[in-house]
């Protein structure tokens, strides 16, 4: 039997964007919950590779109305990123439900139903508080690669121990390609880094000068301030960063250079069951890491919302053919920090005013629990 509930808002997504969207939802008054399929708050981090830090400082990791609790020249660990999110949660009594995996979100009644196994929820608004970050994505040649080839998505990283003895190929030139590369090439593999590059921050996140001036310059005017969708800036850099890797933040590629990494042209395809360089040559390796992204996986979302490639079609995270869906926690969704923790909050501060202007405009409202308050 299918229990039934009537929600005014629900939130899809427990981690820095559900969190934030619940945070601004509640000094509002709106009442919602948030359904998160993971079994802990938080575990989206946890399950991430064993030695990974934030490539942030943590003055620029906490949510809004809750500052990180680190020197802010550090920067944390992935554990320490997923014990916030549960304090945070926490400390403002955000109503998050665990362990609720949405199957489906489609149209009922005039509003919206949203599906997660026994239990159907009508809702007046949706908001998927996820990232792009949803299927990896790896080549369709993948699996002509040889048997004895070890593969694995960054995704499913987590240590030099996962890897098969001998030479590595690592295919995605983004911040986690570089960092798992530094990691495999000083355990002692052969590892070779193939991708375009995207760029890179032209100083030393960790040096003086950053914690003193360029760091707050990077995230706090450039990225929040000056690349948005709304300035010609920030059309231009969405449109040459639209499905590329985002500019190494921390290490730099001399860095790799340094630690022995080999850089190689873009992997191409398979030949006699090795990786294909652009160049012709093939690597007689034994692993791949592919670092090459992920795929939108809104599959479940039963609305007509999707461009060809799968994404939605959004203006500052609200669709269009449906006023009652939005999107919060995208890539450039509005400006360069829209999928960072330090952007995520303008964001969501954007789509609960207008969640609760609605609110304004419709006599009648589902029964719902009362409005969780803020601190």
């Amino acid at each position: 039997m299918r229990e039934f509930e009537a929600i005014d808002t629900v939130v899809i997504g427990g981690g820095q964007a559900g969190l934030s969207m619940g945070y601004h939802l509640a000094r509002r008054g709106v009442p919602f919950v948030i359904l998160e399929a993971n079994e802990r708050i938080g575990d989206s981090w946890r399950q991430r590779w064993d030695s990974l830090r934030l490539f942030t400082p943590a003055r620029f990791d906490g949510l809004d109305g809750m500052p990180f609790p680190a020197a802010p020249h550090t920067f944390p660990t992935k554990d320490q990123m997923a014990d916030y999110l549960e304090a945070y949660a926490a400390r403002f009594a955000l109503p998050v439900r665990t362990g609720t995996r949405v199957d489906r979100v489609s149209r009922s009644d005039g509003g919206l139903l949203v599906t997660a196994g026994n239990r159907r929820i009508r809702a007046r608004n949706v908001v998927v508080a996820m990232a792009d970050f949803q299927r990896p994505r790896v080549p369709e040649f993948a699996p002509q690669l040889d048997p004895g080839i070890a593969q694995l998505h960054s995704t499913a990283y987590r240590s030099p121990a996962q890897l098969r003895p001998g030479g590595v190929l690592i295919v995605g030139l983004g911040n986690s390609g570089a960092e798992i590369a530094r990691e495999l090439v000083r355990a002692g593999h052969e590892t070779y880094l193939s991708g375009k590059e995207a760029g890179e921050v032209p100083f030393r996140m960790e040096g003086l000068a950053a914690r003193l001036i360029l760091a707050r310059i990077l995230f706090r005017v450039v990225f929040f301030r000056l690349l948005r969708l709304d300035t010609p800036f920030g059309r231009k850099a969405h449109a040459k960063v639209h499905g590329r890797a985002a500019p190494l933040i921390r290490v730099r590629t001399r860095d790799l250079a340094q630690d022995g990494v080999i850089r190689v042209p873009r992997t191409a395809g398979v030949r006699d069951g090795r990786p294909l360089l652009e160049d012709g040559r093939t690597l007689g390796v034994a692993n791949v890491v592919w670092a090459t992204g992920y795929l939108p996986g809104f599959s479940w979302i039963d609305l007509p919302v999707f461009n060809e490639r799968g994404e939605p079609v959004q203006t500052r995270g609200v669709t269009e053919a449906e006023p009652g869906l939005s999107f919060l926690g995208l890539h450039f969704l509005y400006a360069m920090s829209s999928s960072m923790i330090h952007g995520v909050g303008r964001d969501a501060a954007y789509l609960a005013d207008r969640i609760a202007a609605r609110r304004l405009t419709v006599r009648e409202t589902p029964t719902q629990p009362a409005a969780v308050a803020v601190a």
